[in-house]
């Protein structure tokens, strides 16, 4: 079964059997070198699978047990791959933490298990690079958050509806139906003031369909109580400016 099915995701994507998944685990003491932990796939513990979700969000499930959860959003920065035959390992390197997870794909051949490894190579190059003993394999530039954020922001900077201005503390003016203070905006976001905002801000992008999986995925995102605490530093920078 599918990661996203197993972990009560509907969403779109695509997903391949994997035969085993392992992780380079840190020695628990001294200097020696760390010990790979190995998953196998089977029937009493749970079919191991990969998937990469719409949204861009990478999973690797035992049943419904999930092993890695991450976004590929800007992964270029910190996330390399490379492929020899049937296999794939993955590296990471954020700040100053570093680590290995290496799959093997499943197949009735050896012959299926490198078509499925093809197949999830050829969707990991709309966002990374992966190198192979041959070269490197390489697709278009992969659109980054901050891209998509500027190319989002010239579409509707146009509109008027929920107009956001800054201003300091001493020029903060009461709010209006389509003007607000980007300082009150953040202190409405950190629940430190109660304000009555513009309708632009009270309806959601996403439907009560969508909202359950989208909190599932960035919950399953290992990298997602980090940017959470990024952004209420950010807020807290806004509302002292």
């Amino acid at each position: 079964m599918a990661a996203a099915a197993a972990l009560g995701l509907e969403r779109g994507g695509c997903w391949w059997p994997l035969k085993r998944y392992g992780r380079l685990e840190s020695a628990t003491a001294g200097p020696a070198p760390g010990v790979w932990k190995t998953f196998e796939s089977c029937q009493e513990k749970g079919l191991l699978s990969l998937t990469l979700v719409e949204s861009g969000h990478f999973l690797i499930a035992q049943g419904p047990t999930l092993l890695e959860g991450f976004s590929l959003i800007e992964a270029p920065n910190w996330l390399r791959a490379e492929r020899k035959g049937d296999c794939v390992l993955f590296g990471s390197k954020i700040k100053n933490a570093s680590r290995m997870f290496r799959v093997q794909f499943n197949g009735d051949s050896k012959e299926q298990a490198q078509e499925h490894c093809s197949g999830c190579i050829q969707k990991l190059l709309q966002y990374i690079n992966v190198e192979n003993p041959n070269g490197k394999i390489q697709d278009q530039t992969p659109l980054t958050l901050s891209q998509a954020t500027n190319s989002k922001q010239s579409e509707t900077s146009g509109l008027e509806e929920g107009e956001v201005r800054t201003c300091s503390a001493e020029e903060e003016q009461p709010i209006t139906q389509n003007r607000l203070c980007i300082r009150q905006l953040a202190q409405s976001m950190l629940g430190e003031a109660s304000l009555e905002l513009p309708l632009a801000y009270q309806q959601s992008a996403l439907n009560t369909e969508e909202l359950g999986p989208f909190l599932r995925l960035s919950l399953m995102d290992q990298h997602f109580p980090a940017f959470v605490e990024q952004v209420e530093c950010e807020l807290r920078k806004v509302i002292n400016e």
